[in-house]
């Protein structure tokens, strides 16, 4: 826009052959120009001018530096300059159209001032889901290298335990089995726990992957779900990993608590591309709840994970919605705005 104001004023002023608009930055420090290096406040006539909110004319008579005002404050200077004495009227002109820019220029710094609380949000929110999954990460690469190989060597030897004791003590052999069993057991939730904390498929293979595996391993204490995934548009270059890192955890609670909270039997998982957002829908056939007893003033809305989901969405910029009735299920909606700057 500045550099736009200068071309005009050279266009419209005949005695004005060179025009640089200076425009104060953020900090209210210093002038910025596209044809020249910063000017501070109040260094030379620029700074002068940004620091008094006063026109200036050069010393030498061949051009002048004008303010461009919105309000009362100065957001911008404009030094024009000749190779001969510069024409009064010129100056009236430019002054004039300073004037008329100067709305349009103060509305072009608000919008990029918007744009950029933006993207620093965008860029806080992706460093934040970084910093949990690299923490997941160092969690799930400790229990494997700790108690998955401990688990591993005692396995071993109870094995050795076993084959080495004499046949003539069956009680024995029982706890020793027993044992075996159990530190079986503790294996396979070990290996489950270290998928869970981080599961490979989500960096290999992307969100739409994940959402698979995750239903095909889903099963708890009532037994397995049956879970339906959907996919509706390519989603897998639209979405920043780490959109899909925090789409997955969302799905992996709600799932969890289908399979502790509300025996369902079935499950429809939704993942959908809408223009500039990506919706979440997680449907059970569940026993369901009463939303005003859930949502009531002083419940602890952690038991349901539902406080986690909302944070994990709030601060992508989404929400998430919850519609529940007792005997008919529950549906989660969870809504994210795309970054802008992918």
């Amino acid at each position: 826009m500045a550099d736009e104001l200068a071309g005009l004023v050279v266009r419209s002023a005949k005695s004005l052959t060179f025009c640089d608009v200076y425009v104060l930055d953020e900090d209210e420090r210093a002038l910025e120009c596209s044809g020249g290096p910063a000017v501070r406040l109040g260094e030379g006539d620029v700074g002068w001018v940004a620091a008094h909110g006063r026109p200036r004319d050069h010393a030498d008579g061949r051009g002048a530096a004008i303010p461009l005002s919105s309000g009362h404050a100065t957001i911008a200077v404009v030094d024009v300059r000749s190779a001969a004495l510069v024409l009064a009227d010129d100056v009236a002109l430019v002054t004039e159209l300073a004037g008329l820019f100067a709305p349009v220029l103060c509305s072009c710094r608000r919008l990029r001032g918007a744009q950029e609380r933006e993207h620093a949000a965008e860029r806080f929110a992706e460093r934040a889901v970084e910093a949990q999954e690299a923490e997941r990460t160092r969690l799930s690469r400790d229990i494997h290298d700790g108690i998955a190989q401990r688990l591993a060597s005692l396995g071993f030897h109870l094995s050795a335990a076993q084959a080495a004791l004499p046949e003539h003590h069956p009680e024995a052999a029982e706890q020793i089995r027993v044992a075996r069993d159990l530190c079986d057991l503790t294996a396979a939730e070990t290996r489950a726990a270290i998928g869970g904390l981080r599961p490979p498929v989500l960096d290999d293979l992307g969100l739409s992957a994940a959402l698979a595996t995750l239903a095909r391993e889903a099963d708890g204490p009532g037994g397995s779900l049956d879970i339906i995934v959907t996919v509706e548009g390519e989603l897998e270059d639209e979405l920043p990993d780490h959109v899909q890192t925090a789409l997955y955890r969302i799905a992996q609670e709600a799932v969890g608590n289908c399979l502790q909270h509300a025996r369902a039997s079935c499950v429809d998982l939704l993942l959908e591309h809408e223009k500039d957002r990506v919706r979440l829908t997680i449907t059970d056939d569940g026993i369901g709840f009463s939303m005003q007893d859930v949502f009531a003033p002083g419940r602890h809305l952690d038991s349901y994970g539902l406080r986690g989901m909302a944070e994990r969405a709030e601060l992508l910029g989404g929400r998430v919605t919850v519609s529940s009735r007792p005997g008919v299920g529950t549906t989660i909606e969870v809504a994210v705005p795309l970054p802008r700057y992918t």
